[in-house]
């Protein structure tokens, strides 16, 4: 019997059949199997503009491989265009909605199987969420990231255009140069082209076994990715005839391999607030101390954008994320014996996946580093935990003391970066910017491309109860827990106190006795919510702090 069967079969589905009879459906249609085709295509996020095109190429494989393929909607917000101002806090509670619509339209028209369509950044970790709870048989195809931009005969991306701006503000760069880098950092629709947030997402939905080869790396342009995307509608009716669904595939050891690629890949810090949340909907509890312990025997392979010079596209002529996992393996750091949307299991997917560029991928004996791209640290500052991207932080500044200079919002740090009030040595804290402060967990990445365009990247750390997008880099270190608002310790730092930051330790403190700071918190008063009506102020009423993947916890 098919989950569909609820709807189309039997007398007292006959008023359903009418209505699927207004949406010009068949007696043959409505015989097969339906297929949910989750569509995140809109006008708004270059990465999405293409997705009708990737849908059309899904509907034909599923076809094809003889079920009935119905669309549906999802919402996606474009992280750059909301960064730095209010949209930002718009950002990442997307991820619960996109979940819930999904789960929703899912159930609600009882669909026997899904091909979920996302690109950017909350957008694959919402139908990860969605799929782990409709639970029915599911494969993901992404949208494809961009091509990297070229300005001046080097290659370029986002993260370059954000840095471009604090370099003007500092005199080293004319407007003719800004405005060159505008035209053309941003070259061709698809997810920004560097081991961003979205890339990361895609590559680590390879990695947990959700979709198929390719997914992550494949640019959006290619032929390859409407190939793909036929794959993809064909495998889901595979899967579908097997009976392989979501929670088949992502098990606890899934985890561990998503996280162990995470560490090689040298992948967004946001993969930490993600991974743990579609852990979350699975059953599976991960701490972020595991994190560590996996980074600690994962050595660090990748240095994309912005934590070095090249760029997905070239991750994907290297042999994509099959090549890293197959580099992986040869010291028995994955989980090979898993089930995958392949119908394959992971070992039988990587098998004879090449590296195709040392210079891309390095071989696991010639790592960057021994350990793995992000670090989890813990102190007095963060006692349930933080968050650095370790890759992406210069050696000078893997230990680093200096004086905090403290704001309570982002804007507030913006405009003494580039009044040129913050000098090397500091350490900015950026605070009320957490999960419930914001609310809504902005990114910091005006701030960090403030100071990286300033020069002083090499010098300065950030500090801060929100996030960064993967196209931050230095010494960027978020997620503070527990935060400001409600009482974390990163809302008794005062200005000046020395902030003692050693990333190889994983620790991160303030030069502040025990005795100070229960003297503080004695006199610490929580704040006004920012945002008392609509979605946000719903939002902060339920969520959790980072360590905890920013889920939102039932009263």
């Amino acid at each position: 019997m098919k989950k569909s069967d609820a709807v189309t079969k039997g007398v007292q589905q006959a008023p359903h059949r009418s209505l699927f009879n207004a949406l010009g459906l068949t007696k043959e249609e409505m015989e097969r199997p339906l297929v949910g085709i989750v569509s995140s295509y809109n006008e708004i996020v270059p990465g999405h503009m293409n997705i009708d095109k990737i849908v059309n190429a899904v509907k034909m494989g599923v076809a094809m491989a003889g079920g009935t393929p119905i669309v549906f909607p999802a919402i996606a917000v474009c992280d750059g265009i909301a960064m730095g101002h209010v949209g930002m806090k718009y950002s990442l509670v997307t991820r619960d909605l996109i979940a819930d619509s999904t789960e929703c339209m899912a159930l609600a028209h009882q669909f026997d199987a899904l091909v979920m369509v996302p690109n950017c950044d909350k957008n694959v970790p919402g139908l990860l969420m969605a799929a782990a709870r409709v639970n029915v048989p599911t494969v993901f195809v992404s949208g494809g990231p961009m091509l990297a931009g070229k300005v001046k005969g080097c290659k370029t991306s986002l993260s370059s255009m954000f840095e471009a701006v604090g370099s003007y503000a500092a005199g080293t760069m004319t407007m003719e140069d800004l405005e060159e880098f505008e035209a053309k950092a941003c070259p061709t629709c698809g997810s920004c082209s560097g081991m961003y947030t979205a890339n990361s997402m895609n590559c680590l939905t390879e990695a947990l076994g959700m979709g198929l080869r390719g997914n992550g790396t494949i640019p959006a342009v290619y032929s390859d990715r409407i190939k793909l995307a036929k794959h993809a509608g064909m495998k889901v009716m595979e899967l579908l005839e097997k009976n392989i669904r979501p929670r088949d595939i992502m098990t606890k050891e899934a985890f561990e391999n998503a996280l162990t690629v995470d560490m090689a890949l040298g992948c967004s810090t946001n993969s930490m607030l993600h991974l743990p949340a579609i852990a979350h909907e699975c059953g599976i509890d991960i701490n972020l101390e595991m994190a560590n312990e996996i980074s600690a025997r994962t050595p660090n392979l990748c240095h994309l954008a912005p934590a070095g010079h090249t760029y997905i596209e070239e991750l994907n002529e290297a042999g994509g994320v099959y090549a890293v996992m197959n580099e992986l393996n040869k010291k028995g750091l994955l989980h090979t014996d898993l089930m995958t949307a392949t119908a394959k299991t992971v070992g039988e997917n990587i098998e004879g996946c090449v590296n195709k560029d040392e210079n891309v991928i390095r071989p696991i004996e010639n790592p960057y580093s021994e350990v793995g791209g992000i670090a989890v640290l813990k102190g007095n500052l963060a006692p349930d935990t933080a968050v650095v991207k370790r890759s992406a932080v210069v050696p000078e500044m893997l230990v680093h003391e200096g004086p905090a200079r403290v704001f309570d919002c982002e804007e507030d740090a913006i405009a003494a970066i580039k009044g040129g009030k913050i000098v090397a040595g500091d350490v900015v804290v950026i605070r009320y910017e957490g999960p419930k402060g914001g609310p809504g967990m902005r990114e910091m990445l005006n701030p960090t491309s403030a100071i990286a365009g300033m020069g002083l990247g090499s010098s300065v750390a950030l500090i801060t109860d929100g996030r960064f997008s993967g196209a931050s880099r230095g010494a960027s270190i978020g997620h503070v827990s527990p935060e400001a608002a409600v009482g974390g310790p990163i809302a008794l730092v005062e200005e000046g106190d020395i902030i003692k930051i050693d990333i190889n330790a994983n620790t991160l403190d303030m030069d502040v006795s025990d005795e100070e700071l229960e003297r503080r918190r004695a006199n610490w008063k929580p704040r006004e919510p920012k945002i008392t009506t609509g979605y946000l102020a719903r939002y902060a009423s339920l969520v959790t702090s980072g360590n905890k993947g920013a889920i939102l916890e039932h009263k």
